[in-house]
């Protein structure tokens, strides 16, 4: 799927259009230091470009994606999981990928982010 939705370039596209709307979040911002937002766009872009067939430098460069764990630290509710999704399918619809790669990964983002809830206070 990388390849055939534009590479790099549509998965930057993609992972800025998010960062822009979560930097905004009175939940999710703070949750990130603000010194890092360039790593946070390369993480998230490294990941999800590795999940959907591409180059495979988030491995190379951090090892086992681990994304339960590398959570762990953050209080990811039901409502923080809401927000993030908000925020992706927001991407997602400024991006317009295919309709039926669209579609997959809306399903791969909605599945990952109720695994990462770990709070439900």
């Amino acid at each position: 799927m990388w390849a055939q939705v534009g590479g790099t370039e549509t998965f930057d596209r993609l992972v800025r259009a998010f960062y822009r709307e979560v930097r905004q979040d009175p939940v999710l911002a703070p949750m990130y230091p603000d010194a890092d937002w360039e790593g946070a766009i390369w993480r998230l872009r490294a990941f999800l470009e590795q999940y959907w067939g591409g180059p495979t430098s988030y491995s190379e460069e951090r090892g086992h994606p681990r994304l339960r764990m590398r959570h762990a630290p953050f209080a990811v509710t039901p409502d923080a999981r809401d927000r993030w999704l908000r925020h992706m399918h927001g991407a997602l619809d400024e991006v317009a990928l295919p309709p039926m790669h669209d579609a997959a990964f809306r399903e791969y983002v909605e599945r990952a982010a109720l695994a990462m809830v770990n709070r439900f206070e």
